[in-house]
């Protein structure tokens, strides 16, 4: 009798997780439940002062922020990579331009975000460009606002959605459009109708590796926004280390946790759904009784 030596082989994975997700989450839980010490910290006993106190203005404001940035950053990076990646993997120098978009990795974040500043300050590169051109007289004030914050972050996980969605496309078949485009199909209508379905795994993970680490940006807002744009992650840090309030830092990351979960799911249920639609469209396309006539008539020895 052969034996299952599946549990150890899952046993290292398990315990990493235990250690290093479940451990940490269950402390944040823990905490957000506990009182605040008038020095800082948190001690006992349990209450739920921490999340009433999260229904306040400034909390829901900084929230919306939060998710505005992220979800519009999101679509961009989407938007701008899906090009991208479909050129990368119709290029003969795809291994050069998978190059380009892996160099940044490289450099480390805080390094690329202060040579931002320095571009877009009201001294940077830029204003000084165009004050010499012309075309402006005093600064324009390019920095500390929401835009700023947004475009930073573009820059910063863009590859992150390059990525999966070039590894997707470069399996696709680009001979179906090809198809397509012979049988009377617009570009616009191959690529919508046959591109997008087939690279749905690769947009989805795209979204996902592009949002989560938006949502909960820190170093970006707290670098180039500013306090006009502050983000969830600036007031958990400002709670830790300026407040010291324990208890609300960690209710307001319990509710990040569930708001990015949520969003997760719901994205996920939102293609889940959209892809057994096209399999249900599809089925009834074969399962017509005229398509199942030609097909026949078709078919080698069906006279």
């Amino acid at each position: 009798m052969k034996k299952n030596f599946g549990p150890f082989y899952v046993a290292p994975m398990t315990l990493w997780i235990m250690a290093f997700v479940i451990a940490p989450i269950s402390i944040i839980i823990v905490y957000s439940f506990m009182t605040k010490h008038f020095r800082g910290g948190a001690v006992t006993p349990y209450t739920l002062d921490a999340y009433r106190n999260l229904f306040n203005p400034v909390f829901f404001r900084v929230t919306l922020n939060t998710l505005w940035v992220a979800v519009v950053s999101t679509i961009l990076m989407v938007a701008l990579a899906v090009p991208a990646a479909y050129f990368m993997a119709r290029s003969r120098y795809k291994n050069f331009f998978l190059m380009l978009v892996i160099i940044p990795f490289w450099t480390n974040i805080m390094i690329r975000i202060f040579a931002w500043r320095e571009i877009l300050g009201s001294r940077g590169v830029l204003n000084n460009l165009l004050i010499t051109l012309g075309l402006i007289e005093q600064p324009i004030q390019f920095l500390f606002n929401t835009n700023a914050v947004i475009l930073i972050t573009v820059y910063a996980y863009l590859p992150f959605a390059i990525l999966p969605l070039y590894s997707t496309i470069e399996k696709f078949d680009f001979s179906l459009l090809e198809a397509a485009r012979d049988l009377g199909a617009s570009k616009f209508t191959a690529t919508r109708r046959i591109l997008f379905p087939n690279i749905r795994a690769g947009i989805t993970t795209a979204v996902l590796f592009t949002f989560i680490p938006a949502f909960g940006s820190y170093a970006i807002p707290n670098l180039i926004g500013g306090n006009n744009s502050f983000m969830l992650g600036n007031l958990i840090a400002h709670e830790l280390n300026t407040a010291r309030n324990y208890p609300l830092a960690s209710s307001m990351s319990v509710v990040l946790t569930l708001l990015t979960m949520i969003g997760v799911l719901i994205f996920l249920r939102v293609n889940r759904s959209s892809v057994e639609a096209v399999r249900e469209e599809s089925g009834k396309r074969v399962s017509d009784p005229t398509l199942k006539a030609v097909q026949t008539t078709n078919t080698p020895g069906a006279q």
